[in-house]
């Protein structure tokens, strides 16, 4: 019996998937849970792994194409069953098993349509997936008259949005170079390009993040406080608790200290840990910790689920665990969603304090400082002490800044004074 292979939603919020590669070919055989692809959003850049073992039949989306989540883009069949007679990414092959169109409200069972080309007035064919589709039906846009930035002009969900919005951040038509939606508030400047520039195109990961991050900008009224911490004690109970650490299979570095100060405090600060949706504001129940994780080719944000209720080692191992899986691209669709605060480290690379943008749907991110020996005073004398920046960046929507301060300041007080018991 065949098992078909769909596109995994590697996040709350991701309604569709680019294969950057296949793993396998038509034909190879293949094991349970032995990767198969792998596949880019702006989540996260993942190796997906087969859902049966059996024989890869047929292969319905070639690399480089982007599909909804859902879309059937392979078929595992069962040993010695005949190959499928269709190429790789013949056109016809992609078919939504139950597509996933988040972000709208609920509205009448509607059959949909893998990609199709839409035609405009002058004859251009435009691809788009159901929700784009949904959406310029929704608002009586020609889908014709934008100008798509996903791979083969492809309108994306960003290009749309941008569009109707009008005033915002519209997505650039590469031929032209110039933003592709009309009409604009502020045309942006042709770039230049110099005799021996190299010119690439953006990853599709570089791409996701590109779009996240501008809309995140303009959701969010960013603000930000920035607060000195002491680490001379935590410096302190970490080298005498490595070891013990190192045996339990874990590393106890900073962040984990930082991590297990952040939970507690958010327990007490609840709107730190909140959503905003629509008119409404979600406290959430559960602190879900979002690790940044920088990569060669980007970031992305792997998630320790009910962190509040783990002790410092289960932080740690937690960490260490996603942060070594999602370098090896071996991160389940679930370890990449459902953040409810983030924790990013600028630091690791000598950065003084960062001035992160908020992960939406969050309103609020840590951002941690190198921490290094600095003069501080000490009883009206000059000392030495391990010192470091904390940040964080909220969103004034939701958060003042005497709700921020407060949370910090019980950041700040939680690791210069340490329980050991804790470590």
């Amino acid at each position: 019996m065949s098992t078909p292979v769909v596109m995994p939603q590697m996040g709350e919020s991701i309604a569709e998937g680019t294969i950057v590669r296949w793993i396998k070919k038509v034909g190879d055989t293949v094991d349970r849970d032995e990767p198969l692809f792998e596949i880019s959003t702006d989540k996260v850049d993942a190796e997906i792994p087969s859902p049966a073992a059996g024989v890869l039949m047929d292969i319905a989306v070639k690399e480089g194409e982007t599909v909804p989540v859902n879309s059937v883009v392979a078929t595992i069949g069962a040993a010695g069953e005949k190959l499928a007679a269709a190429e790789p990414g013949k056109a016809g092959g992609v078919a939504p098993a139950s597509p996933v169109l988040p972000d709208l409200p609920d509205q009448p069972d509607q059959p949909d349509q893998p990609d199709q080309p839409d035609l405009s007035d002058e004859g251009d064919r435009q691809k788009s997936s159901p929700l784009v589709r949904r959406i310029a039906k929704e608002h009586n846009v020609d889908i014709g008259r934008i100008h798509g930035s996903g791979i083969g002009g492809r309108v994306t969900k960003q290009d749309i949005l941008s569009f109707i919005e009008g005033g915002g951040t519209p997505s650039i038509d590469s031929r032209s170079a110039r933003p592709a939606s009309a009409p604009l508030a502020q045309d942006q400047p042709p770039v230049f390009r110099g005799a021996g520039d190299q010119v690439v195109p953006m990853s599709v990961m570089r791409k996701k993040i590109a779009e996240h991050m501008v809309v995140s900008k303009r959701t969010s009224a960013h603000v930000y406080s920035v607060f000195e911490v002491n680490y001379s004690r935590v410096d302190q109970i970490r080298k005498a608790k490595k070891e013990d650490y190192e045996r339990a299979g874990a590393r106890l570095t900073f962040t984990s200290f930082i991590a297990k100060v952040v939970v507690d405090c958010l327990r007490q600060h609840k709107v730190i840990n909140a959503s905003i949706d629509g008119d409404n504001i979600i406290y959430r129940n559960d602190i879900n910790l979002g690790i940044a994780v920088a990569l060669d080719n980007g970031l992305i944000v792997p998630v320790v689920k009910a962190a509040g209720e783990k002790n410092t080692l289960g932080l740690s191992k937690a960490i260490q665990d996603i942060a070594e899986r999602a370098r090896a691209k071996k991160l389940n669709p679930e370890e990449v969603h459902g953040g409810t605060f983030t924790i990013t480290n600028p630091g690791n690379f000598g950065a003084q304090f960062g001035l992160p943008i908020i992960n939406q749907p969050q309103v609020a991110i840590l951002g941690v400082g190198t921490i290094e020996k600095r003069p501080v005073v000490v009883d009206d004398a000059i000392g030495i002490r391990l010192m470091g920046f904390l940040t964080l960046g909220y969103d004034h929507r939701l958060v003042d800044g005497a709700v921020a301060d407060q949370f910090m300041s019980d950041v700040k007080k939680g690791i210069e004074n340490f329980d050991p018991a804790q470590a």
